[in-house]
């Protein structure tokens, strides 16, 4: 790894402007040591783990890629952002490939869902797609599909993911028809699949290596080819992503979309048989309909169970529900036509009714709250609602399908530890407290670039009914100081829409709001109009890299903990009780200062970037927990006298004007 990453070693001399970093070799030596065991080794016991906290500008995609194409294993890239998984695709990949290894055979394997399905596509030209297809330009289509390897959507950008069109046309696991498909030898989906098999590195997402891994748990094959190694980047989200895929899910929209699945294959003129077929989902239609009315239109989740008790009618309604699911099964299990996918269909009703009785059967309440291994609940928003069942708890499940069948993990992330430690990561993973962890803080120089403000004793606390007068002014004068170039964020989009509502007549800068368009249109802006300021909430606390001249000031409102009412949350913070420990330190404080060291480090995103980190929460120094959220910080002086932050932006104003002058002098000479 010396010879790779050293002063003087292959990226030096390849790359200009390269910056040799002990960190980053240091990670890189980690990960070769992790992976030199034989890579043909089956998996014997529990799989050797890295645990890797590398700050922001480390370089840790190549510190891990590198090895990993060195090693000679089959190893899965999973992220949890697209925008990585572009970096590694488009930048890091061609440049092991010029530089280490010209015969690397990688690709990127999105969901099924990315990809046009053949069978799809010609039912919907042959069919009711008209109107679908009204507007589009076909030929447009056609000549792609004439043109792609794998028809991935993201080649066709003018033709949005959420479209109806696509909805209709893209792979579905519940619509494939196998090998009994009439295009199989086309399928661009099984061109993929065969493509995969053969390469050595595959960079997919978290929600594609879990949905592969519960598959595989299920017994009903795979998604991904065979792998020994998986490395997990943005390693923060693994245990929320296995939440979803180690638990069931059903909806509204999926039984509705079953239904219109069959009512088009069911098209007149119709037999007799199928006329009992349309005869039967009608009234699936009408169960459903009756059955999500009984659900409070408020948005948002809730503890299903709760609900179920204080309403019984709904489990009444949910019993029909599933024999309407169950009747319909039945209808299409006696059709003979091979010429409709009924089979796949009566297959797909069955499954909705057994997930549907599974997510709200009794629950064990003789259990003790320690026992208790999952949580139901729901959640309702404008046009749909969602059933679900989540573990509280997924050490289990990762030790059934990760840890015990692959050899090798390694996790890494630029926010992993709480406070120095990794004991928390840890702990929720099922990790072993002495599996190996290394931390490498960022090489920017937060002490000379940064500045971390937190306003006076007598400023009011979250809770203080005068908080948000008081924080909105503070915004207000924090913004003009830094003459826009900020990026706001929030812990609620009510906090946000409130803060916008009253800054937008005092601020005298462009501003954008998280909602108000695309978040890819959001971010041009933000970077083009460099006095621009934006308002944002939930995924803008991460992945957003804007170095440079448009973001000079991050403001987040208060200490980001999680509502404790999320029936998920919730869940464990009973779960925590009680086994006799304290899930405020154990549990909302960590996650807590995660999120915050995540929306922390979108300020600088370069070695030149200059800026302010304010956090307006005085909790942080009024209550005992404070000191964690300050031990977790960057490493850049702390005030709490707005009279240094003018003086800070100041001196920032004078080196701009002072580089402009000198420009200015060379440009002349």
């Amino acid at each position: 790894m010396e010879r790779i990453f050293a002063e003087n070693g292959l990226l030096a001399r390849h790359l200009p402007g390269y910056e040799p970093r002990p960190g980053q070799v240091e990670m890189a030596a980690a990960v070769a040591d992790l992976l030199a065991d034989d890579p043909g080794r089956e998996a014997s016991g529990p799989a050797a783990c890295l645990v890797v906290e590398a700050e922001t500008g480390l370089g840790k995609t190549l510190a891990y890629l590198v090895p990993a194409v060195l090693s000679g294993r089959r190893v899965v890239i999973s992220t949890n952002t697209r925008n990585l998984q572009d970096q590694i695709v488009r930048r890091d990949i061609p440049l092991i490939r010029e530089l280490l290894d010209p015969d690397l055979d990688a690709l990127c394997v999105k969901g099924r869902q990315n990809y046009l399905c053949l069978y799809r596509w010609h039912q919907i030209r042959a069919a009711a797609g008209a109107a679908l297809l009204e507007g589009l330009d076909i030929d447009r289509i056609e000549q792609w599909m004439e043109e792609t390897e794998f028809a991935d959507r993201a080649e066709i950008p003018w033709l949005h993911g959420s479209s109806g069109l696509w909805q209709k046309i893209c792979c579905q696991s519940h619509s494939c028809p196998g090998s009994e498909c009439p295009h199989a030898a086309a399928c661009f989906l099984g061109r993929l699949r065969r493509r995969a098999a053969a390469c050595r590195l595959l960079v997919v997402n978290h929600h594609l290596l879990f949905s592969d891994l519960a598959v595989r748990r299920g017994g009903y094959g795979e998604v991904l080819p065979r792998y020994d190694t998986v490395i997990f980047d943005e390693a923060h989200h693994v245990e929320d992503v296995a939440t979803t895929f180690f638990g069931q899910t059903i909806s509204r929209h999926q039984i509705l979309d079953l239904a219109g699945d069959i009512e088009r294959s069911a098209a007149a003129p119709a037999p007799a048989s199928q006329q009992k077929i349309l005869a039967a989902v009608q009234g699936l239609r009408g169960t459903l309909e009756r059955f999500t009315a009984l659900f409070p239109a408020e948005t948002g989740r809730f503890l299903l169970q709760e609900f179920l008790e204080k309403q019984p009618e709904t489990g009444r309604c949910r019993d029909d529900l599933v024999s309407a699911l169950q009747r319909l099964a039945d209808l299409l299990a006696d059709l003979t036509d091979t010429g409709q996918p009924w089979e796949q269909y009566g297959n797909r009703s069955r499954d909705l009714a057994d997930r549907l009785a599974a997510i709200t059967a009794e629950p064990f309440a003789d259990l003790p709250a320690d026992e208790i291994r999952s949580v139901q609940w729901f959640e309702r928003s404008k046009r749909n609602l969602i059933l679900s069942s989540s573990p509280v708890d997924v050490k289990a499940e990762l030790q059934e399908t990760l840890f015990s069948t692959v050899p090798a993990c390694v996790f890494t992330s630029a926010t992993l530890g709480v406070g120095g430690s990794f004991s928390y990561f840890l702990h929720r993973l099922g990790l072993p407290d002495d599996t190996p962890a290394l931390s490498f803080p960022s090489p920017f120089n937060y002490r000379d670039q940064a500045l971390i403000y937190v306003p006076e004793d007598d400023f009011p606390a979250p809770a203080a009914p005068q908080y948000r007068d008081r924080l909105h002014e503070r915004m207000e004068a924090l913004v003009t100081l830094a003459g826009g170039r900020a990026l706001l964020l929030f812990t609620s989009l009510q906090a946000m829409e409130a803060a916008h509502h009253v800054l937008r007549d005092r601020l005298a800068f462009p501003l954008l709001r998280q909602g108000s368009m695309p978040r890819h249109e959001l971010l041009s802006r933000f970077r083009q109009e460099t006095r621009s300021v934006l308002f944002a909430v939930a995924s803008f606390w991460e992945g957003i890299d804007i170095p440079g001249e448009s973001l000079s000031l991050v403001i987040i409102d208060k200490l980001p903990f999680e509502v404790p009412a999320d029936p998920v949350i919730m869940a464990r913070i009973n779960h925590i009780k009680a086994r006799g420990g304290n899930p405020f330190f154990e549990f909302q404080v960590p996650r807590a200062i995660l999120t915050l060291r995540q929306g922390v480090g979108r300020l600088l995103r370069s070695s030149d970037d200059r800026g302010v980190i304010a956090l307006l929460d005085v909790r942080l120094f009024s209550k005992g927990y404070g000191r964690r959220f300050l031990k977790s910080l960057p490493p850049g002086p702390l005030t709490r006298d707005m009279d240094d932050v003018a003086a800070f932006f100041r001196d920032r104003t004078c080196g701009q004007d002072r580089r402009r002058n000198s420009s200015a002098v060379s440009a002349t000479t």
